[in-house]
């Protein structure tokens, strides 16, 4: 490793380990504040730093909060204020340029390729899905084909899930779209959220149907080029026939993730060009009907009740998903939490990836499947926002674990008939065939990627 790459690393863990000798504690006296500094967004010389004094922050409070999460199993924190980079954490340096799986959060991706879609009057949120998919057998029923797109934004297709079978099938799936088709409906579209896989899956596959090109390429055209992610930092998987999942496996480096919830910050738009449309912005931090923190893919802090993923059971709490911060918080949440917090009141992002980090006995907070039973998300915060000096927010107290549930019943999420139903979901789709052919092509597209990511980063180092 360059010795220069090292310095930072070296900087950063004495910096954490001396917040942990204090106990923790912020120590710095607060300056009033000031007027803030407002930076651009990134580009090709990077992100723009500031101190947190410039951006009316307390340095302690700030140093804190990265410490805490850093000891939280965080290989990756930054913290922004007015598009400013005034914390970064001590791993930093070390991972923001290795691809990660950003898991769930790649549904929020796929919810801004929706909304650029429907801007371009590509496709229309009510519209359903039926208009795009192709006809005869294997492409659903009437009810199937009367799902609409915003159903599948707000996950309440209906279809029947189990997230862990539906995950299971990675590398094997011969059709994800049909995969999603084959499964019975469980509940009238629009009506039940149940956190699923295959409805975005299934979106990934209508979004491409309807701009007319492979759903990557119009990605990288419409909102990766723009916002300066290049095609040579990341790598999507896709199933065998060649479909983009749209639930999880995009693989970005901390330092392009942080990109997106930049954008998602600054109303879609990057220094002043308008990638995703405003009004969709605001869009997809509206409660939805059935779930009160869940909006068009993303987690809203701006309802309640919340319920969870069906992990190991879906759980409803009465409360906002992150009690100690601000009700317009909305957030990119992946497995084992990968996350871009915004905070538009504040101008506050967050972003942060690594490996679980919560230590409340709540099992479904503990897996990282309830984002309002999460103690490391309602403690980072709690700490973080001690710091903001132009603003009264007041002690939301200590974090209170939502009820033990000891729903652990295997059938909530790893059902083995709908595991079956993915393998093979229909008389001429399974795992040897499919739509007359052997399926083959993502494969061979997954491994031109992941070649073409490995190179990208050999050249950058």
């Amino acid at each position: 490793m360059h010795r220069t790459r090292l310095r930072p690393l070296i900087a950063g863990v004495l910096t954490l380990a001396a917040v942990a000798a204090l106990g923790g504690t912020a120590t710095a006296t607060p300056a009033p504040p000031g007027p803030s500094k407002h930076c651009a967004l990134p580009d090709s010389a990077g992100v723009s730093p500031a101190s947190p004094e410039q951006e009316a922050l307390d340095p302690g409070a700030v140093q804190q909060a990265v410490a805490y999460a850093s000891t939280h199993l965080r290989s990756s924190v930054q913290i922004f204020r007015n598009n400013c980079r005034v914390a970064a954490g001590p791993l930093d340096p070390v991972t923001d340029q290795v691809p990660w799986n950003v898991w769930s959060s790649t549904k929020s991706v796929l919810s801004m390729l929706t909304g650029i879609a429907a801007d371009e009057h590509k496709l229309v949120l009510t519209d359903p899905i039926g208009k795009y998919l192709p006809t005869g057998p294997g492409w659903g029923d009437a009810a199937h084909r009367a799902i609409t797109i915003h159903d599948l934004l707000t996950e309440t297709a209906g279809i029947d899930e189990a997230i862990i079978a539906e995950a299971a099938t990675l590398g094997t799936d011969p059709d994800v779209a049909q995969e999603a088709l084959a499964q019975p409906l469980n509940h009238r579209a629009g009506t039940h959220f149940e956190y699923s896989q295959r409805d975005p899956d299934l979106l990934a596959y209508v979004v491409q149907r309807a701009v007319g090109e492979d759903l990557q390429d119009y990605a990288q055209q419409r909102l990766f080029d723009p916002i300066g992610i290049p095609r040579s930092s990341y790598f999507w998987l896709r199933d065998r026939s060649g479909n983009t999942y749209g639930y999880a496996n995009l693989f970005l480096p901390p330092a392009q993730f942080a990109k997106l919830g930049l954008l998602m910050q600054n109303n879609g738009s990057w220094n002043g060009r308008q990638v995703v449309p405003a009004g969709y912005v605001r869009q997809v931090a509206e409660p939805s009907r059935t779930n009160g923190c869940y909006g068009l893919l993303f987690w809203t802090n701006a309802g309640q009740p919340c319920t969870s993923a069906n992990f190991p059971d879906a759980q409803t709490v009465r409360h906002p998903m992150i009690p100690s911060a601000p009700r317009d918080l909305y957030a990119m949440v992946g497995a084992f939490q990968q996350n871009n917090f915004m905070i538009p009141s504040l101008n506050l992002t967050v972003t942060w990836t690594g490996l679980l980090g919560d230590t409340t006995t709540n099992l479904p907070g503990l897996v990282s499947a309830s984002p309002a039973g999460s103690d490391l998300y309602y403690n980072f915060f709690r700490i973080l926002l001690r710091g903001v000096q132009d603003r009264h927010l007041p002690d939301p107290g200590p974090f209170v674990s939502p009820p033990q549930d000891f729903d652990i019943n295997p059938a909530n999420y790893a059902d083995p008939r709908v595991l079956l139903r993915d393998i093979a979901p229909n008389r001429q789709c399974n795992l040897l065939v499919c739509g007359g052919t052997i399926p083959a092509k993502g494969l061979a597209q997954n491994g031109e990627a992941v070649t073409r990511t490995l190179l990208g980063a050999l050249d950058h180092g």
